[in-house]
């Protein structure tokens, strides 16, 4: 019997094997992933578990017992290598077949990485899995010079570890400001005054020319500046991993193509994660997002429509960052929006800013502001009195 195949064992993948079993599917299901963990979570990894104040098992989606009581069968530490869709087979490393009746690909994604002089030496990390940290942490002494190449949200997490561990942390981004590719300068400006605050060393317009050291990395070098460095984290952006769908002869760009059912060019093949590319109708338009909410949820319509469902995906995306002792919830794309209203006080380290095409709510920013965060998922699309929003006396729900 051949029943259902994931192929990639994070976030998606493990909630679709659940989701299978929850659907009242009883056929065989096999996870097949290159790492030797159990599917886990990622953002824990450039916070809490990189910090050390998360086991590992904490960071696991579920026990391992999990899996055995739901008879799903964990082929770890074990590389796809081929789909072979006329004979509906997966082939793994060394040659062996495993037979599928569905396939699911959650491949994810990988750090894009940097090819200048010295980027081989050793102490120059890359932040993707846990092996990734479990190799960073032990180089996260006090005392330790971090420089951090890239400042996105990952680099800014990193950033305030690094602090609260006690290391000089050195930031260097090569745009105008950090957080440029995700963020309105008013939010990128506050995070900027926050990580100066802390004691973080920030280096915007600062291109990475190359590194220096004598088999480990000594030094960073940014043309005429160079930067002293014990460690070294690369945060610049990842790639979706679709080459074995590319080589499958699926429909890829800028990840694999699927509709909004997780339904990629084949039939009898979805994807879900990092790695798709699909359809947004209440955004009307495509995306490829880099976000656990959107793994979760592609899983969940992936797993009901691969046992004969019809489930659309359709969801507002929203993410979060923590760093330091402040949570940032995000819903919509801020980009979207031409006007800013600011609740609260950025001061204060809790506020929300709205953004607003015209009269109608497309995005949020929280800080510590749970509250206006979960109601801003509510609002997205919807036009609002810009007063009561600014108001933080009043009541939002009214606005709904």
């Amino acid at each position: 019997m051949a029943g259902m195949v994931i192929i990639g064992a994070g976030h998606a993948a493990g909630q679709a094997a659940a989701s299978l079993r929850q659907e009242k599917y009883e056929g065989p299901i096999t996870i097949i992933g290159d790492e030797s963990h159990l599917p886990y979570q990622r953002p824990p990894l450039s916070k809490a578990y990189l910090s050390g104040s998360q086991e590992v098992e904490r960071v696991y989606l579920r026990a391992e017992k999990f899996y055995q009581e739901k008879d799903i069968s964990l082929r770890l530490s074990t590389h796809a290598e081929k789909i072979n869709r006329d004979s509906k087979t997966v082939e793994l490393q060394g040659g062996e077949t495993v037979d599928y009746d569905k396939l699911l690909i959650c491949t994810g994604s990988r750090p894009r990485k940097l090819s200048i002089p010295g980027s081989d030496l050793d102490g120059i990390h890359y932040l993707r899995t846990i092996d990734d940290v479990d190799g960073i942490r032990a180089s996260m002494q006090e005392g330790a010079n971090l420089v951090i190449v890239g400042g996105g949200y990952i680099g800014l997490e990193v950033a305030a570890v690094g602090k609260e561990l006690g290391l000089d942390v050195h930031v260097l981004e090569m745009e105008d400001r950090i957080l440029q590719r995700v963020t309105t300068p008013t939010m990128s400006e506050y995070y900027d005054t926050l990580h100066r605050g802390r004691g973080v060393n920030i280096h915007t317009n600062t291109g990475v020319t190359g590194f220096s050291g004598d088999g480990k990395v000594e030094k960073v070098l940014c043309g005429d500046a160079e930067f002293a460095a014990d460690l070294v984290i690369v945060g610049i952006g990842i790639v979706p991993n679709i080459e074995l769908a590319e080589a499958a002869g699926l429909a890829c760009d800028n990840g694999i193509v699927v509709d909004d059912h997780c339904q990629t060019s084949d039939p009898d093949i979805y994807a879900a994660g990092d790695c798709t590319n699909h359809p947004n109708p209440l955004l009307d338009r495509r995306l490829r997002l880099e976000s656990v909410p959107n793994a979760m949820d592609q899983a969940r319509t992936s797993a009901a429509n691969m046992l004969g469902g019809d489930k659309n995906y359709a969801a507002i995306p929203w993410f979060w960052s923590d760093q330091y002792e402040l949570k940032l919830q995000m819903v919509g794309f801020s980009a979207d929006g031409n006007r800013e209203v600011l609740r609260g006080d950025m001061a204060s380290n809790q506020f929300a800013v709205f953004y607003l095409n015209d009269a109608t709510v497309v995005a949020a920013d929280a800080v510590n502001s749970p509250k206006e965060f979960m109601i801003c998922k509510q609002l997205v699309g919807k036009e609002v009195d810009a007063t009561v929003l600014a108001d933080p006396d009043a009541d939002l729900k009214t606005l709904l």
